[in-house]
């Protein structure tokens, strides 16, 4: 991202009935880069969210990844996924609190994509953090996003921000 950019709301998504995934589409090559915001709820169960772009289900992720729970830090990769996960464990369940950010970096653009996600969340005091680097092997420009949950559906109150930056 570059410094001094501004951030540009593009489209917000709130959640009024639990759904398993949404989509930000038709998005236009009009910023430098991306970022996605998301608070997730769930009544009960696992929740990890994650995000494919373009609709690409192939395996062409790859992630590597420093997380820590305030007891515990490790590392992990992936390469051949299906997806970007936003989380290796799982968010609390509501009403407990989770954030995620996905950034995209110059996503118009006709390389490879870097992507950085940022997870945290707080388990009544015992929560969790994480942060991956990620790798989208795909020349396209992205002009959607699709965030789904691996385990069933987002809950009601789950919302989501895309924003568009430009360079100041």
């Amino acid at each position: 991202m570059a410094a001094g950019a501004t951030y540009e709301p593009i489209a917000t998504t709130t959640l009024s009935t639990a759904t398993a995934s949404f989509t930000f589409s038709s998005i236009a090559a009009s910023w430098t880069d991306l970022r996605l915001v998301l608070v997730p709820f769930k009544a009960s169960g696992n929740l990890v969210p994650r995000v494919r772009l373009n609709g690409d289900t192939g395996s062409n992720y790859s992630y590597t990844a420093l997380l820590g729970n305030g007891s515990t830090a490790f590392s992990v990769t992936g390469t051949n996924q299906d997806s970007i996960y936003l989380h290796y464990d799982t968010y609390p369940v509501s009403p407990n609190v989770g954030l995620g950010t996905v950034d995209i970096f110059s996503y118009a653009g006709s390389t490879y994509k870097t992507v950085l996600t940022t997870q945290s969340s707080d388990k009544n005091g015992s929560g969790s953090v994480g942060s991956w680097v990620n790798l989208w092997r795909s020349t396209s420009a992205i002009t959607s996003i699709t965030v789904f949950e691996d385990f069933g559906s987002f809950g009601i109150g789950t919302t989501a921000t895309l924003y568009g930056i430009k360079a100041a």
